[in-house]
């Protein structure tokens, strides 16, 4: 059978790690050196390859010599095959089947969904542990072989492939522990739940940017479909109810939730957003990527009591009883407007006339003899001003600098300033 055209892994490999565009340097993390062996290539001397390989945006369409991967990969690792133009699974298994220490395979972004994966391919994936396939539209069919052939397979990125549906395998994949499926169109639950029965061993489920538009489970239920979920994002999802964010107490082992950019929190506060879902969701120790601290807990349980105090019972979440049961009733908290005041009313005493009137502290003396001018009779340039604080033990204060602002002499209503003429 002839072999597809186009640049091949081989042909690829040998370029971009050629001593001109890869030079080896000794030392730790810079290169592993592949030494000859009788049955190795001409060219293996001149290569040094490091155990993770970036071979992404290459146009690779097809593997190249086996002889050759087998002679120069014994030792990769990791293998990032993204954005090429692989579309045939015989091609990539061709690849991985030489690489036997193979653990993280990336296939993003390549036309995978072009061919069919028979199992006697999928075989050849068998040690990799981190499988990536965004992007490469590849259907459930080829998941589900994918899962029967990997036994030792803990992470799965399954994003950008236009899924509506999920196909639920026959087999549970006991080994996966985190599964990426973002950017799909999964709206309705009775989607997600087949991920918890294919996965009963799944630690971190990341949903965002789907439409998932509610929770729709008896507790018990979710309870045993994800025994074991320690993280959820449902990020950019469509929950519109508190009652999907309270569903989340339902698995047992819930640590992080992320919940940004859904419906529901929209009408809130980014303050309000924050206490109330940290009340609602009592044993999340992070949302949102920060940490819930014992006081941030304490202080939106009680923010949430004083939150509902005043809704009608009906409407009246049952946390809120649990928290009564926890602090008690609370009362709400004074109002205080810590703002600077920024004008007071003043008696202005001149000879024997006393007025009362109203300025602004944010201008200077200055200001305030220009708004005294009229009143007073007396050009700014005669007059002499003192402020009189009458809890003050010491008597008058004379406003000598003209550029000092009003503020800063803490004058408060009732206070009081006179007014002399210098040539008195």
């Amino acid at each position: 059978m002839d072999q597809p055209s186009g640049r091949s892994f081989m042909q690829v490999l040998c370029e971009k790690y050629s001593p001109e565009n890869f030079p080896y340097r000794r030392g730790p993390g810079m290169g592993v050196h592949v030494p000859a062996t009788p049955q190795g290539s001409p060219m293996k001397d001149r290569l040094n390859l490091p155990s993770v390989l970036v071979l992404n945006s290459c146009g690779i369409t097809c593997a190249g010599d086996e002889r050759e991967i087998a002679a120069f990969c014994a030792h990769v690792s990791e293998l990032d095959l993204s954005d090429n133009k692989l579309e045939d699974w015989h091609e990539v298994s061709k690849i991985v089947s030489n690489v036997p220490q193979l653990e993280f395979l990336n296939l993003s972004s390549n036309p995978l969904n072009l061919s069919v994966l028979e199992r006697t391919c999928a075989g050849s994936f068998s040690g990799v542990r981190k499988l990536v396939l965004n992007n490469s539209k590849a259907s459930w069919e080829t998941v589900h072989t994918i899962l029967q052939e990997l036994p030792d397979l803990e992470e799965l990125f399954l994003c950008l492939n236009d899924y509506d549906t999920v196909s639920c395998s026959s087999i549970c994949c006991h080994s996966l522990k985190l599964l990426h499926i973002t950017d799909n169109n999964l709206q309705d639950w009775t989607e997600i739940r087949k991920l918890g029965v294919m996965f009963p061993s799944l630690d971190t489920l990341v949903l965002a940017n789907n439409h998932l538009n509610a929770i729709e489970e008896p507790d018990d239920s979710l309870a045993r479909l994800f025994p074991n979920l320690r993280s959820i994002s449902l990020h950019k999802s469509g929950l519109q109810s508190w009652e999907d964010i309270d569903k989340l107490n339902s698995f047992p082992k819930l640590e992080e939730v992320r919940l940004l950019g859904i419906p529901l929190l929209q009408p809130y506060t980014t303050e309000e957003r924050r206490k109330l879902v940290v009340a609602r969701l009592p044993s999340v120790s992070k949302l949102n990527g920060s940490v819930v601290t014992d006081g941030e807990r304490e202080d939106s349980e009680r923010f949430f009591i004083r939150y509902y105090v005043d809704v009608p019972k009906e409407e009246v979440p049952f946390r809120y009883h649990e928290l009564i049961t926890k602090y008690g009733r609370l009362e709400p908290l004074a109002e205080v407007d810590l703002r600077p005041q920024s004008s007071v009313k003043v008696e202005v005493h001149f000879n024997d006339q006393v007025e009362e009137m109203s300025i602004r502290l944010d201008q200077t003396v200055a200001e305030l003899k220009k708004q005294l001018k009229t009143l007073v009779q007396l050009s700014t340039s005669n007059m002499r001003l003192y402020y009189f604080d009458q809890e003050a033990p010491f008597g008058p204060e004379e406003m000598k600098y003209s550029s000092r602002a009003l503020h800063s002499f803490g004058i408060r209503d009732g206070d009081k300033i006179y007014v002399e003429s210098k040539t008195k």
